[in-house]
């Protein structure tokens, strides 16, 4: 950071940016390669990698699933840090280049859904409005819902990018996005003090969608930041994250689409519940 910078007139892309995820970024959209996506045999195809947003979706098909609703799914590997989100075939389904993205080929017609908040909502009201909670809490569920889509980028692009992702460590950056994340984590302290989920009296998609970015950090597993926050002082929030943490259904979605961690974590690809037990990466690498 150079002290008494001036911006430009005209600002203009400087491709040696540096940083974590430098080779992805740019500051115009559309498709750098044609790849024509795979298609699985199920009704709903997943195209997506195991980061905070894209666990949304892979935890909402387990729990629609563990809870006994037909929503079996293939869920491909979208490869953020090989530029996978830039073939054409993805770009045809979001054009914002990002993960998660779904299509839905259960109708007459298939049906694209991007942004992972719209794909919780699109699979919630395919489903019975499942995981909304009852319908006097909806406005709360939404609120929440949205809390998250508007304060993470703040986590993720902000105290994320600056505090492990940046090449060169600046105080001032560090320091901002620090107070606006542990704000963010004071917020969902005081709310959770007098209940045991985010939107009403049973867990929601809000829960869904708020765990794997806040409740992964306290749980110390984004940015290796726990101590540098001092999650532990936000004890509601590490109580709600532990109990989400325990079910069934996000421990099995956060191993699909996972490329890092330990080999029995990894789920590449996801075609069958049996994939499970016969196709992480350890097994994969034992065969």
């Amino acid at each position: 950071m150079t002290v008494n910078y001036t911006p430009p007139e005209v600002w203009t892309w400087d491709k040696e940016n540096g940083g974590a995820f430098a080779s992805t970024n740019r500051p115009i959209a559309g498709p750098t390669h044609d790849k024509v996506l795979p298609v699985g045999q199920h009704p709903f195809q997943l195209y997506s990698m195991a980061t905070p947003n894209g666990v949304k979706a892979t935890i909402m098909f387990e729990e629609l699933l563990e809870a006994g609703h037909d929503a079996e799914y293939d869920a491909w590997l979208i490869r953020i840090g090989e530029g996978d989100q830039f073939g054409s075939g993805f770009v045809e389904i979001n054009p914002n280049s990002k993960i998660p993205a779904l299509m839905d080929r259960s109708g007459e017609a298939p049906v694209r859904v991007f942004e992972s908040a719209a794909i919780l909502m699109h699979l919630s009201e395919k489903f019975g409005n499942a995981f909304q909670g009852a319908p006097e809490h909806r406005a709360e569920m939404l609120s929440w819902l949205f809390w998250q889509m508007g304060s993470a980028p703040f986590l993720g692009g902000g105290f994320g990018h600056f505090y492990a992702y940046a090449p060169e460590k600046y105080e001032y950056p560090i320091n901002r996005y620090a107070m606006e994340a542990k704000r963010q984590l004071d917020v969902l302290d005081r709310h959770l003090a007098t209940r045991d989920w985010m939107a009403c009296d049973t867990y929601t998609i809000a829960d869904m969608a708020i765990w794997p970015w806040y409740g992964q950090l306290v749980l110390g597993r984004i940015y290796d930041a726990a101590k540098f926050l001092d999650v532990e002082s936000y004890t509601h929030v590490l109580d709600w994250a532990r109990r989400i943490d325990a079910r069934p259904a996000v421990q099995r979605g956060r191993m699909v689409n996972r490329t890092f961690g330990a080999p029995e974590t990894q789920l590449h690809e996801r075609h069958s519940a049996a994939d499970f037990d016969t196709r992480t990466q350890d097994k994969l690498e034992e065969a």
